[in-house]
């Protein structure tokens, strides 16, 4: 396993990530699963207490307890579940974030987590308010660094320019390269890692029949998925063309992936062992596709 250092801070994290919201609602399923990817190299574990409603921090606290200090355990927050579990609403308040805090701390069985990020954001938040959460966060030692997981180049522009986000995480892959346009190389030139998520959309870049994705029809993604197939070989299966493409921007630091069975771990711990993309099959993806952009939020 290769390790690189998020943005500017300590953390050495895998480049290739454990995305834990697929994980099966079963305990030791779950555990046996996470052991077996931080015996693979994986050290970087991504969860939110939005996900399963809390139950999924709970899983993971229950699961790594003991590897601990083995691991960098990041978590998110700022979609608060309603009462009656209907739905959930943003809320991205310095009193609702220093409270949910609390909360994750105890469903991981931690006295800290490693990334703390918001779960969203909107240029009308009152942004100041929420990084002064954080930075609360950091100087009690509940959280160690915090950044965003955001799309939104207007957001973003925002937080590299009022806090110390040392990470961002975003959709990137075959099937999206919006972030090409402006993100990637601003984050890279203020040293802020990208934690790039998606990277086999949903399955589609891997195996799963075409649909329409993302603002290209279903035959544009079939064309893409044909040419990932076409390039891979026994050697490279379609999912680590697809994460090797991901992996070849500089900006990118980690690719989050979403993991669900042992196979796919295997698959996915197995992209830094497969041949890396040649010059030809570059740009055989790149140009696969005509790059779209950010039509708002910017």
């Amino acid at each position: 396993m290769l390790y690189k250092k998020l943005g500017q801070s300590s953390l050495e994290i895998s480049v290739l990530s454990f995305g834990c919201m697929s994980l099966e609602e079963d305990q030791a399923s779950a555990t046996t699963l996470l052991h077996k990817a931080i015996d693979l190299g994986i050290n970087f574990f991504d969860t939110a207490d939005l996900y399963q409603k809390g139950m999924n921090e709970e899983m993971l606290g229950k699961a790594l307890k003991e590897k601990r200090n083995d691991i960098i355990l990041a978590s998110k927050v700022g979609n608060q579940w309603r009462p009656d579990g209907s739905s959930w609403d943003w809320n991205p308040s310095k009193v609702y974030i220093l409270a949910a805090a609390d909360k994750s701390l105890q469903r991981l069985q931690t006295d800290r987590i490693d990334l703390y990020q918001l779960h969203g954001g909107t240029i009308e938040d009152r942004i100041d308010e929420t990084i002064e959460a954080f930075e609360i966060l950091q100087q009690q030692g509940k959280i160690r660094y915090y950044g965003i997981s955001s799309i939104r180049p207007n957001v973003i522009r925002e937080y590299i320019k009022r806090s110390d986000i040392v990470s961002v995480m975003m959709q990137y892959s075959l099937l999206d390269r919006r972030p090409e346009e402006e993100c990637l190389t601003l984050l890279q030139q203020n040293k802020i890692g990208v934690l790039a998520r998606g990277g086999l959309a949903k399955g589609l870049l891997a195996g799963k029949p075409a649909t329409d994705h993302n603002g290209y029809t279903k035959e544009q993604v079939q064309h893409a998925a044909n040419t990932i197939k076409n390039i891979s070989t026994n050697q490279r299966s379609a999912s680590q063309t697809a994460l090797r493409f991901v992996l070849n921007n500089p900006a990118i630091v980690s690719a989050v992936i979403g993991i669900r069975t042992l196979a796919q771990l295997e698959d996915a711990a197995g992209t830094l062992s497969s041949p890396a993309l040649t010059e030809r099959e570059s740009v055989l993806l790149s140009s696969s596709l005509p790059v779209t952009y950010y039509d708002s939020h910017r």
